[in-house]
């Protein structure tokens, strides 16, 4: 079983990894089966259970072995070159290191990833994948307002469910949650971060789709830290974020387009403009599992990356 998984990851980091075309059929028997993907599973499908899988076997391994795992496989947007050649020698150039050396870590990676695969069972995603996200931050009034609208897709029959948490970091008591439409909300929260279950009116079939949304009203402005970076933890099609800010014309604004997660110590990040109304409006595509997809406008040191659950 193994040494297929190892043939067939080889086979699948050539080229464009996971972005290549006619990905279902790169996509070996041992792989399909380690994924979870079926004969049923079209090609949209295929590819999200394949990323899903292979970053949170990914996020495994050591730490040395992460940044060519995720490059040779084209897991980072940092590193989507069209040749496994360039992403190699993307990687060379980052860790400072000569091809050779980054070569033998991503073989390392794939004898890694494969026992991991073969081990390891699959994290339950429960069934679903969001294909919207859209996001509206209000901050030019004294208390704070988050907005956020989730158009979903079941991948499975019978999604009665979902499990999800705020993209922004909030204390759980510093916030009031309000649903507004599509379905029942549950609370799952813990002391410190929120989250929440939504149980739908009628369990979703295969490849139907949903539409909620939730208000979050916060406390107090310093509750509100200064930030909305997301991780999923699932593949989305579009995250569509909006900040309005105080109309001061001070504000820096930097944007994260699926990086990897670093120390918050890191400045990181690519400076936006801030419009002459205080608006900032951003739109993401493709996001891929486990990567930092967002904006921050105030100190690293109290922002940090919030998963999706």
């Amino acid at each position: 079983m193994t040494t297929k998984l190892v043939h067939e990851l080889k086979t699948l980091r050539k080229g464009r990894g996971v972005h290549a075309g006619r990905i279902v059929e790169r996509v070996g028997p041992a792989l399909a089966a380690a994924c979870g993907i079926t004969g049923s599973d079209g090609p949209v499908a295929a590819k999200q259970k394949l990323v899903t899988r292979l970053t949170e076997l990914v996020e495994q391994l050591p730490e040395d072995l992460q940044l060519p795992a995720r490059a040779a496989f084209g897991l980072t947007s940092e590193a989507r070159h069209p040749l496994y050649q360039e992403r190699v020698a993307w990687v060379a150039a980052v860790i400072d290191r000569d091809a050779r050396t980054v070569r033998r870590r991503v073989d390392e990676a794939v004898d890694q990833l494969a026992e991991l695969a073969a081990t390891t069972t699959r994290r339950d995603t429960g069934g679903w994948h969001p294909a919207e996200l859209s996001v509206a931050v209000t901050l030019d009034r004294g208390q704070p307002e988050v907005l956020e609208r989730y158009q979903v897709v079941a991948d499975q029959d019978g999604v009665g469910s979902l499990e999800f948490a705020p993209v922004f970091p909030v204390r759980r008591r510093d916030v009031e949650v309000h649903l507004l439409y599509g379905g029942t909300l549950r609370d799952r929260s813990g002391l410190e971060r929120p989250g929440f279950t939504l149980v739908l009116a009628t369990p979703l079939a295969r490849g139907e789709t949903h539409d909620f949304a939730l208000r979050y009203r916060i406390s107090h402005r310093d509750a509100m830290h200064p930030c909305v970076l997301h991780v999923p933890d699932r593949p989305c099609d579009l995250f569509d974020l909006r900040v309005r800010f105080e109309h001061d014309g001070k504000r820096i604004v930097r944007t994260f387009d699926g990086v990897l997660p670093r120390s918050d110590a890191e400045p990181g990040g690519l400076q936006q403009a801030v419009d002459r109304a205080g608006d900032v409006h951003l739109r993401f595509r493709r996001l891929l599992p486990g990567l930092v997809y967002g904006a921050r406008w105030g100190e690293s040191a109290v922002c940090s990356a919030r998963r999706a659950s």
